[in-house]
């Protein structure tokens, strides 16, 4: 069930399910994204870099982390518009690799209109080890309860 701004308090702490990194999805997104860079589609090139294979493009991650957001179903329906976000890429993502998020509220905030609020979820993207391969901040606008559910 969605929640509504008024049911998410500062420190909650939400856990994604797992999703594998496919092969397939790295050819999609080079053709979605147009990047075909050969750290992303040529082995032999990608054996000969620091990473030894071939990796996945950093915002293949980043989509994915808002794939598994709305896996947890608690902004389904309630999420008015993405606002912003603050990313860094700490870690490769191979092949091949289960990632999860971990993601806390780390901000809450009203707005000059009563039907709206903001949050800022503070997000860690972890692969199979528990290594963190990309983190940051996504800030969302978020409905309030209709007036007739507030208490």
């Amino acid at each position: 069930m969605a929640y509504y701004f008024e049911d998410f308090s500062i420190g909650d702490a939400f856990t994604s399910p797992g999703r594998t990194v496919t092969e397939s999805d790295v050819t999609v997104f080079a053709g979605l994204s147009g990047d075909y860079n050969p750290l992303h589609t040529d082995e032999e090139f990608a054996k000969e870099t620091i990473f030894g294979t071939r990796i996945a493009h950093g915002l293949l991650g980043l989509s994915m982390v808002s794939g598994l957001v709305m896996r947890l179903g608690v902004f389904d329906g309630t999420v008015i518009a993405f606002l912003g976000l603050e990313w860094t890429f700490t870690g490769p993502l191979f092949i091949g690799d289960t990632i999860h998020f971990e993601m806390k509220i780390i901000e809450k905030r009203e707005t000059s209109k009563a039907d709206r609020g903001i949050i800022v979820r503070e997000v860690l993207l972890l692969n199979q080890k528990n290594e963190v391969v990309q983190k940051g901040t996504m800030t969302i606008m978020m409905k309030r309860k209709p007036e007739k559910l507030v208490e």
